[in-house]
């Protein structure tokens, strides 16, 4: 179940056996927890960090008259709130999309792991500078690109994301969460998703059935969406650790 998160670190840092084993022996904790369930919530003072085996989880916050804003996904191999323990209290909710699997880490350990292991170290901020890039594309995909747009470049980032973890497949992946899931991450109200989604479909480029994704053909869902993966930082070996020599 780990095998995941590694791959996701991997991608920050070349680590060694040791690094793994300890990241393995620190996701010891691991629950099922069913779907739309909230893992930590608003105003809460963390007490650990949680990490996504499976299924996927989101970022969000509440209105006042009731309205939902996703902010963020996070998929397998994801940190929920890696150095959300500096801050005092959370200033959004976590909690599941969909039936997930995820690790509890709790803080001290966390930090004993940033402290001692400086490639982990290094894994961890690429792994948050990342999700930073994330949230700047996603301001940009609300901001300016109609409803289509958003979709679609949701749709690339998704396959990127899931692809470097393994687990997208030939444009084919599990998404089992729910249009209003959907509607609520890109600001558009359900009926306006299931017009973009049929569009989608109609003009061959991706289709959304039975909880599954599948892009068409990824470069012409690319240039539509007009996606760069550049944000995602995925294009890159990671360095290897520096060795001391005397």
């Amino acid at each position: 179940m780990v095998e995941v998160l590694l791959r996701k670190l991997g991608h920050g840092a070349r680590l060694s056996a040791e690094e793994e084993d300890a990241v393995a022996a620190a996701v010891a904790h691991v629950r099922d927890i069913p779907a739309h369930q909230d893992l930590i919530q608003e105003g809460d003072t963390p007490a650990a960090v949680h990490a996504v085996l499976v299924g996927f989880a989101c970022r969000y916050k509440m209105l006042p008259d009731g309205g939902r804003q996703i902010m963020a996904w996070l998929v397998p191999g994801d940190f929920c709130d890696l150095h959300v323990s500096i801050l005092g209290k959370m200033d959004h909710s976590i909690g599941t999309l969909t039936d997930s699997r995820i690790a509890r880490i709790p803080r001290t350990t966390a930090e004993a792991l940033s402290l001692q292991r400086p490639m982990l170290t290094r894994a961890f901020w690429w792994a948050t500078l990342v999700d930073e890039g994330v949230l700047r594309e996603w301001l940009v995909n609300m901001g300016r690109r109609p409803a289509s747009k958003r979709i679609a470049h949701l749709f690339c980032e998704l396959q990127a994301r899931l692809h470097a973890v393994g687990l997208a497949d030939d444009g084919v992946m599990d998404l089992p969460i729910t249009q209003a899931d959907l509607a609520d991450t890109v600001g558009l109200t359900a009926v306006h998703v299931n017009r973009v989604l049929q569009w989608l479909k109609e003009a061959g480029l991706a289709s959304w059935k039975n909880g599954v994704l599948k892009i068409e053909d990824t470069e012409r869902l690319r240039a539509f969406a007009e996606f760069d993966a550049n944000y995602l930082h995925l294009d890159r070996a990671p360095p290897a650790p520096v060795r001391e020599t005397i």
